[in-house]
């Protein structure tokens, strides 16, 4: 059996760290971009174990629900964000064509520099066959790609990677979560 100053320190704690959850969620909640654990430690001292474990806690508590709001792992961090379930109510309330629309040729730009990144644009246009000189300015005003360096080549042309924006933008925690190959033809098959 439990003392009774046993049972009130295990409460007190309980309670702290239900507090602390709810310190977390709400800067989730804030914050318009996903929350790197890095700055969670920052902002809130929480040792990074403890983080970790609060952090999986409050992503098991909004996967076991059936809300209107989710917890997930987007771009390396944490992000509050709605259901995907309840994306056409939203473009409802949002208005139709405010989200950043991408052409065929600017995905297709963007699938090219995801699976071989880093990428030099004339890489990308001898891949693709035509110039892509505007589609490549246009994703990078969106920051959806971005310069990483340079090639040890004779010009010492420009590397492009995606960024971060890149992930945001797609819903994808880090580029593992790319289909491969193997599930596309999946896809096709079925």
């Amino acid at each position: 059996m439990q003392s009774p100053t046993g049972f009130c320190y295990a409460l007190a704690m309980e309670e702290d760290r239900s507090k602390t959850k709810a310190m977390l969620e709400a800067l989730l909640f804030v914050s318009a971009e996903p929350l790197v654990p890095k700055e969670l430690k920052q902002l809130t001292g929480i040792h990074e174990n403890e983080l970790a474990a609060l952090l999986e806690e409050i992503l098991e508590d909004y996967s076991g629900r059936a809300g209107g709001v989710i917890v997930g792992k987007v771009a390396g961090g944490y992000q509050m964000m709605t259901n995907p379930e309840h994306t056409d109510l939203i473009k409802l309330l949002k208005g139709k064509g405010k989200a950043q629309k991408l052409s065929l040729a600017a995905l297709e730009t963007l699938a090219i520099i995801a699976y071989k990144q880093p990428i030099t644009k004339a890489e990308v246009e001898e891949l693709r066959g035509v110039n892509s000189d505007g589609i490549m300015k246009s994703l990078l005003d969106k920051r959806l790609v971005k310069i990483v360096g340079k090639k040890e080549a004779p010009g010492r042309p420009l590397l492009y990677s995606t960024s971060r924006e890149f992930l945001q933008y797609f819903g994808l925690n880090d580029l593992t979560e790319l289909p491969t190959l193997k599930d596309m033809e999946r896809d096709e098959a079925a």
